[in-house]
């Protein structure tokens, strides 16, 4: 026999297993669900995945308002006492729009890490995700695994010398190099990585601009609005050798950047009747390329040393 309190090495089911319903054990589960007043919860810290204000909010926050909460929100609690949300935001923003005060919450004891983890894969259940959430999804993911000694779940033992990246491809069904491109664009400036979200721009060449710093990058997003056309991969490979070979130059980027590519027609278009009330009424219409080349050449001078002259007296503060 077994001392009372101690579990036999059988595991045999307890009482409460035995002559209770299931409806019974999963009404005592929901006594672990509250309403957590809204005012005392936090949002994750540098959540990735962004909370719209869409269509499928409109929604939500219809379904809440004549049915609740339906799934509750996964919180922890931080060391002042607050909560922090860990799966959930949309479904807070939700309550908030639609008037609520509080949030039906399941507290779970995690840690950073734990909370980290469950908050990427709960969020990669979502039907879309922008190529900025996933990026950044991944490398909070990898950081967490990293700390926790690489272990594939929450409960599970460390896997010894696995990498981080081989347990997330592993989980996630990217591939480790795919996963690298992804964590890649969170080296990109907030201006180039919109419109990798867009779908404007390709993720290898985004890839490739990331190993340039945020001067260069700044410097190709301006050529983009200037040619209203993004880099090819090719032209990217080419920035990236030359600036780890400290060629690269602005002028060099714009060089680079008014080449022709292989599949792009030229589409320049210009208003004719607009045109002339801005050209010299004397130009001989064999000059006006040159001359607008130049007006174009002088007006980007002009720009980069204003903006030099800027940091110039930013740093001098």
């Amino acid at each position: 026999m077994t001392s009372k309190g101690r579990k036999s090495d059988f595991d045999l089911p307890t009482l409460d297993d035995l002559f209770s319903t299931q409806q019974e054990r999963d009404e005592a589960k929901l006594d672990k669900i509250r309403d957590i007043p809204i005012a005392e919860i936090d949002d994750f810290p540098n959540h990735p995945f962004q909370v719209r204000d869409d269509e499928d909010m409109l929604q939500l926050v219809e379904s809440i308002k004549e049915h609740g909460v339906m799934t509750p929100a996964v919180l922890r609690v931080k060391d002042d006492g607050r909560f922090e949300i860990v799966a959930g935001h949309r479904r807070k923003r939700a309550c908030e729009l639609a008037g609520l005060d509080t949030l039906r919450s399941e507290v779970k004891h995690l840690s950073r890490d734990e909370a980290t983890v469950y908050m990427v894969e709960s969020n990669f259940q979502r039907s879309t995700i922008l190529p900025s959430e996933k990026a950044y999804a991944y490398k909070m993911r990898m950081d967490a695994l990293n700390r926790q000694g690489h272990r594939t779940d929450l409960t599970s033992v460390p896997v010894g010398q696995k990498l981080a990246r081989e347990v997330l491809s592993e989980q996630t069904g990217d591939s480790q190099t795919q996963i690298q491109r992804y964590i890649r664009l969170t080296y990109l400036i907030p201006e180039l990585l919109q419109l990798v979200d867009e779908g404007k721009m390709k993720m290898r060449p985004a890839v490739e601009l990331s190993y340039l710093n945020a001067d260069f990058q700044r410097d190709v997003l301006e050529n983009i609005e200037l040619n209203d056309c993004t880099p090819s991969h090719a032209q990217t490979i080419r920035m990236r050798r030359l600036y780890e070979e400290h060629s690269l130059t602005p002028e060099v980027i714009a060089d680079i950047m008014c080449e022709q590519k292989p599949n792009q027609r030229e589409r320049m278009v210009f208003n004719g009747e607009r045109m002339r009330k801005l050209l010299p009424r004397d130009l001989p219409m064999n000059k006006t390329e040159d001359y607008i080349c130049e007006a174009i050449a002088f007006y980007r001078k002009h720009n980069r040393e204003h903006e030099q002259s800027r940091k110039s007296n930013r740093d001098a503060r």
